[in-house]
């Protein structure tokens, strides 16, 4: 195919010129996917409010989940689910560092060291996994974690 008989379209956030096919933009690099993104109310709150929100505890989302106008919304639905899913993923993860831990510990000096190391590298990454979640709810996206956000969005989408 002749690169100069590419098909182009402008970039909405910044005019630049880009292929049809480009999955971002060159100029300002921000992705040409259009996406649906929470704009409306529901109930008393705005749907990113509420969205982000359901990170706070896992009690918020349930409560979302069961009270009427909230539980209809699709955006309120999907953060809903994926909090409750990665609570679970969460409680998973720590059984099974709380096992590995008890094995490391027989290790003499090495083993608590590295039960240190290991739960406080996790403990970083569920805060910036936290907070990556509510920032994207609250700007009104629909961020999905892998294998997490596909079941919430298939849940989501099912009502």
């Amino acid at each position: 195919m002749d690169p100069t008989n590419v098909p182009l379209t402008s970039c909405p956030h910044c005019g630049a010129q880009i292929p049809e096919t480009a999955a971002f933009c060159p100029g300002c690099g921000r992705p040409m996917q259009t996406e649906t993104r929470a704009q409306g109310t529901v109930g008393a709150l705005r749907e990113n409010i509420a969205g982000a929100l359901a990170y706070l505890t896992f009690i918020p989302a349930i409560v979302f989940l069961v009270l009427e106008p909230y539980n209809k919304n699709r955006f309120v639905r999907f953060h809903s689910v994926q909090c409750l899913l990665l609570w679970g993923a969460a409680i998973l993860l720590a059984i099974a560092l709380k096992l590995a831990s008890v094995v490391l510990f027989i290790i003499p000096v090495l083993g608590p060291l590295l039960v240190l190391l290991v739960s406080t590298v996790v403990g970083l990454a569920a805060v910036v996994i936290w907070l990556v979640l509510v920032v994207k709810a609250f700007q009104g996206e629909m961020f999905k974690l892998p294998m997490l956000g596909d079941l919430a969005g298939q849940y989501a989408g099912s009502i």
